[in-house]
């Protein structure tokens, strides 16, 4: 055999090698999750969240409606919040549990809650946090 045809046969087995070296790299195919077995079956949650959820009630214990619960959180200071229904309820989904939380209510006239405190040592996912207003001062 030829010097060139000695070239042409190693070109062609490196150009093969290289084509089954990554043929032999290629990743599989993500798989999809498989559909729920029954009509009912939810994805879990995910692990780094929680909630809080409570009832906001003036000095005569009775709910308060349209009191404005803010929740601070202590890390970006960002505050966001939530005015009551009629029956006093308010909740915040979608919180950080490596993060600490001030929750407080308050009113037009003035009347507010002390401050809580929702902290990362509070492991419950579904934190309950009840306030009760004070009378303006």
């Amino acid at each position: 055999m030829s010097t060139r045809g000695k070239i042409l046969m190693l070109g062609v087995g490196m150009l093969l090698g290289s084509a089954l070296y990554l043929a032999a790299q290629e990743s599989p195919l993500p798989q999809k999750a498989p559909p729920p077995l029954f009509k009912g079956d939810r994805p879990k949650k995910d692990d780094n969240t929680r909630q809080v959820a409570g009832v906001v009630r003036d000095p005569a214990e009775k709910p308060a409606e349209s009191a404005v619960v803010k929740l601070k959180d202590m890390k970006s200071l960002a505050i966001r919040s939530f005015i009551t229904k009629d029956n006093g309820q308010y909740s915040f989904q979608g919180l950080s549990t490596g993060i600490d939380y001030e929750i407080q209510a308050e009113t037009k006239d003035g009347s507010a809650s002390p401050v809580k405190v929702l902290s990362v040592y509070d492991n419950r996912r579904e934190a309950v946090v009840n306030l009760k207003l004070e009378a303006k001062k």
